[in-house]
């Protein structure tokens, strides 16, 4: 009978078992989880709605959703991919919504929902909560110890322990040699020391960049209390993760309001000087800017709140022109993302083996979720990672035991 050791019981750790569990119905299957609660992450994520997956519709490829892992994503879609994902789930019983963003959750929009289908899968597993693994050692089993000194065995371990804040659940691989990627924060907003801050509450789609850099987001860009939040933003923290560490948080920030070209700024700003020569400027604005944002860039670009169309001039133009494209911030500071987290780091991807995600230098030992060095944007891509590895690791052993 074997032996089968799931370290973490998130989404990938349980996935993983749902599939070991009724395709090896007499094997032991021990999940062990460091948190007092299974599936602790994806009960909030999406805000409590669980946004599960991603139709992918927008993505030209894989590496605009995945900035790090993106080409072993690619090799692993043949195996289960998104796809696939909404089959598995909506087999289970759980009604799928597709969002106008492209993202899927369940139709309850109740993240409760997904988490009591994975653990109904997971019936029969022994789920140890509050179990913090502290080594692993092979023998001619794989050892592992936790609490006072207690031990366990196993014929075949999958580590599934998560990442930032929590990977010191993983830090038990550095004793086995495996190589670790430096795990920092990938998902998160940006603070700015800056009167916009009074706007909170306001949305633009609008482009975020970072000066000097081939760092680029696009999407709704949320205005917030402490800085700047949305799409956009979480995109560019994401694709920028390792330079933001490096720079401690602090760099300039760009923003392009209308995104568009200089060109554009200067055909949109004809527009609205045409015909509009005696009202203020701040009483006419494109519709995709609020009028209490335009207001505040009219007087960032130094001009008067009560000069008119008709006598901003030459010289008013061109600044107001370099403000919508080149709008100029301070991040001083990042931002948790609601009770959400995402890291980038972890092992390595040259330390697995790519088509079973089976560690190279222990046979049996398996990794999946967010333990490895593979993270992405927001907007379920995340959650399908851990559902794709999770799934790709089950069959390997499945193989293995046939």
């Amino acid at each position: 009978m074997k032996k089968i050791a799931i370290i973490g019981a998130g989404a990938a750790g349980t996935f993983c078992a749902t599939q070991l569990r009724r395709a090896l119905p007499d094997a032991v299957i021990d999940i062990y989880e460091a948190g007092p609660k299974a599936l602790a992450k994806v009960a909030v994520t999406g805000g409590g709605r669980c946004n599960l997956t991603n139709t992918f519709e927008g993505i030209g490829d894989l590496s605009e959703a995945y900035p790090r892992g993106h080409r072993l994503i690619r090799r692993l879609f043949k195996v289960f991919d998104h796809d696939s994902c909404q089959r598995w789930f909506e087999a289970e019983g759980v009604r799928l919504v597709r969002q106008d963003d492209f993202c899927i959750f369940p139709c309850s929009q109740d993240a409760m929902e997904i988490v009591r289908t994975l653990l109904r899968g997971c019936l029969g597993c022994n789920i140890h909560l509050g179990t913090r693994i502290s080594s692993i050692r092979k023998e001619e089993r794989f050892i592992l110890e936790y609490g006072d000194g207690k031990k366990a065995e196993a014929d075949i371990v999958v580590v599934t322990a998560g990442g930032y804040p929590r990977s010191g659940n993983a830090s038990f691989l550095k004793d086995l040699g495996i190589e670790m990627v430096e795990s920092l924060p990938s998902l998160f907003t940006f603070t700015i020391d800056d009167p916009v801050t009074e706007m909170m509450g306001t949305v633009v789609e609008a482009t975020a960049s970072l000066p000097g850099t081939k760092f680029k987001a696009h999407g709704p860009l949320l205005i917030t209390d402490w800085g700047m939040s949305g799409p956009a933003i979480l995109k560019l923290s994401s694709y920028a993760a390792r330079h933001l560490a490096l720079q401690q948080y602090r760099t300039p920030l760009l923003v392009n309001w209308i995104n568009g070209s200089e060109e554009d700024a200067r055909t949109l700003l004809s527009k609205l000087v045409k015909g509009n020569e005696k009202k203020l400027v701040t009483s006419v604005h494109p519709d995709e800017i609020p009028s209490r944002l335009w207001s505040y860039l009219v007087a960032k670009s130094g001009l008067r709140t009560d000069i008119r169309w008709g006598e901003v001039g030459k010289t008013g133009l061109n600044k107001f022109c370099n403000t919508l494209i080149n709008d100029s911030y301070q991040v001083c500071g990042k931002t948790k993302f609601k009770d959400e987290f995402v890291t980038c780091g972890g092992v390595s991807l040259q330390e697995v083996n790519q088509g079973t995600m089976e560690s190279k230098r222990y046979p049996g030992l398996y990794f999946a979720g967010e333990v490895l060095d593979i993270d992405a944007i927001t907007g379920g891509f995340n959650l399908q990672a851990a559902w794709t590895t999770g799934y790709v690791a089950a069959n390997s052993i499945i193989d293995r035991n046939d």
